[in-house]
C-alpha cells in the first residue's frame, strides 16, 4: 500500500500529457465510430490516420472515410506532422505531406462549474477540454432556496464570461456539480447539505436560467471525472476517488467509465454507517462515516478540546487549522480527535476495497493537507481490516488537488454531454460522460 507525495498546487492542464478523457478505448462501450474517432483523437492530443487505425483496429478507409466528415462538421481539423529534430533525411517521394488531427477547439466552449458550502468555482474550457479562464465567488454557508442558489450561479457564470468577453450565446453546454443525493438523469435532487428542501428537476431550473443544456451531477462524481479525464485516472480500468472536505464523498471508475448505480445517487460513503447510534450527521441520520471525519464533525470536537464553542469561531475552518497546530505542537486532545478520524476514515476506505477491489484508491480533497487522516498507521489499519488473501492491497494515492479541480470536473461532465450530444447517441441522455 503506498500513499503518494503530497502536492500543493493546483494540478491543472500544464505539465499534463496532451489531451484529455479516458484512454482506454478498448474497455469502452459501443458506441458510434464518429464518437468513437472524435474521442481517440482528443484523448491523444493529436494524431494520424494511420496511428489511429492501429490504436484502434479500424480500417484505413473507414478511419478516412470518417474523419473527412468529422473535418467538414467543423470537428477535427489538420494540421502538418511537425518534423522529428533528429531526422534530418529529407521526406522521399511525390505523396501527400503526412497530417495529425487535432480537435477544432474553437468550435465549441463548455463552462464547469462547482458550487460549494463557502465558495463557488468556474472553469471556462473549449472544445479540446483546454482551460481558457476560471472564476469563484464567495457565498453564505447556510442551506438556501433553490431560486437562490441558481441566482448565485447564473451570476459566476455571467462573471466568467465578461472577464472574457463572451456571452452566455457563446456556450455549448454546462456541467454543475453539487454536494447531496443527485439523480443525474433526471436531475433531480432528493436531499442536499446546501438547499433548504428537496428540489424536482434542478437540472432544468438551471437550463432554463442560463438558456444553454445543462447538466447537473454530484460533487464527489466531478472529483472523480477530473481524474479520468485529466488526471492519474486516464488510463486506469478501475479505480475509487474519496474526498474529504465538508463532507466526504465517492466516485467510482468501472471499466474506465464512471459509475453512477441505477439511479445516478450510489457512491454515498460518507453515509454508510460506521456506528450504531453514534454521532449525528448533517444528513439527519446517526452513525455516518461523514459524521466522524468531515469538516464539521472535526470542528465540533475541536471547539471542546480548545475550549471555544464552534458558534463563536469565524468558520469551521478556523477552527481546523487551530486544532491542526496543536496537534502539531503535540496537544493529546487535537492528536485524539485526529487518530480517531483517521481510524474511521481506515474502516471505511477497507469496506470501499472490500467491496469494489479497485486498482487505487484516490484520497482528495481539501482535508489532504491534514496528514493524520492519511498516516501511515491509518493505511496499515485499513490494510489490517481487507480480507485480500495472497494479493496485495489496494494500492491508496493522495491528490492535492487545488479548489478548481471540481470545476475542472464539471468541465468534463459538460465535454462528454455535449460530444454524447453532437456525436453519439443524442437521445440516450442518462449515458453521457
Amino acid at each position: 500500500m503506498i500513499a503518494s507525495g503530497l502536492g500543493n498546487t493546483d494540478q491543472s492542464n500544464e505539465g499534463a500529457p496532451a489531451g484529455c478523457g479516458p484512454l482506454l478505448n478498448s474497455v469502452a462501450p459501443a458506441r458510434p465510430l464518429r464518437q468513437v474517432l472524435f474521442d481517440h483523437v482528443r484523448a491523444q492530443g493529436s494524431t494520424t490516420r494511420a496511428e489511429m487505425g492501429r490504436a484502434l483496429g479500424v480500417s484505413a478507409a473507414s478511419v478516412s472515410a470518417v474523419t473527412s466528415d468529422l473535418i467538414a462538421d467543423g470537428f477535427l481539423r489538420e494540421s502538418p506532422v511537425a518534423a522529428l529534430p533528429d531526422l534530418d533525411t529529407p521526406r522521399i517521394g511525390r505523396g501527400r505531406p503526412p497530417v495529425e488531427l487535432q480537435v477544432a477547439a474553437e468550435a465549441h466552449h463548455v463552462i464547469g462549474m462547482k458550487l460549494g458550502d463557502l465558495r463557488h468555482t468556474a472553469v471556462l474550457s473549449d472544445f479540446a477540454g483546454r482551460r481558457i479562464a476560471e472564476t469563484s465567488m464567495p457565498t453564505r454557508p447556510n442551506r438556501k432556496s433553490a431560486a437562490i442558489l441558481i441566482a448565485e450561479a447564473r451570476a459566476l457564470m455571467d462573471q466568467l464570461l465578461s472577464a472574457r468577453g463572451m456571452s452566455r450565446r457563446d456556450i455549448s453546454c454546462v456541467g454543475v456539480g453539487m454536494a447531496g443525493m443527485v439523480e443525474y438523469a433526471t436531475g433531480d435532487v432528493a436531499w442536499s447539505p446546501m438547499l433548504d428542501a428537496p428540489s424536482t428537476a434542478l437540472r432544468g431550473q438551471f437550463e432554463t436560467a442560463f438558456g444553454v443544456p445543462t447538466w447537473l451531477d454530484n460533487d464527489a462524481n466531478l472529483l472523480t471525472l477530473a481524474e479520468l479525464w485529466f488526471g492519474g485516472g486516464r488510463s486506469k480500468s478501475d479505480f475509487a476517488v474519496v474526498t474529504i472536505e465538508h463532507g466526504v464523498g465517492m466516485g467510482l471508475v468501472l471499466f474506465n467509465q464512471l459509475y453512477r448505480g441505477a439511479r445516478g445517487v450510489g457512491m454515498e460513503l460518507g453515509h454508510t454507517k460506521v456506528q450504531l447510534d453514534g454521532a449525528l450527521c448533517r444528513c439527519g441520520k446517526r452513525g455516518c462515516l461523514e459524521a466522524y471525519v468531515a469538516d464539521y464533525a472535526l470542528a465540533r470536537e475541536a471547539a471542546t478540546a480548545l475550549d471555544q464553542h464552534e458558534s463563536l469561531s469565524e468558520s469551521p475552518l478556523v477552527l481546523l487549522e487551530a486544532l491542526f497546530a496543536e496537534a502539531r505542537g503535540g496537544n493529546e486532545a487535537a492528536l485524539s480527535i485526529f487518530r480517531r478520524a483517521g481510524r474511521y476514515l481506515a474502516l471505511g476506505l477497507s469496506n470501499v476495497a472490500q467491496m469494489f477491489d479497485p486498482e487505487v484508491i484516490i484520497l482528495s480533497g481539501g482535508r489532504m493537507q491534514y496528514d493524520y487522516l492519511y498516516a501511515r498507521e491509518v493505511l496499515s489499519e485499513m490494510q489490517a481490516m481487507t480480507l485480500t488473501g495472497a494479493r496485495p492491497p489496494a494500492r491508496v494515492e493522495i491528490h492535492a488537488w487545488g479548489d478548481l479541480v471540481w470545476a475542472q470536473g464539471a468541465v468534463a461532465l459538460a465535454l462528454g454531454a455535449l460530444t454524447e450530444q453532437l456525436l453519439g447517441n443524442a437521445s440516450a441522455r442518462g449515458s453521457a460522460a
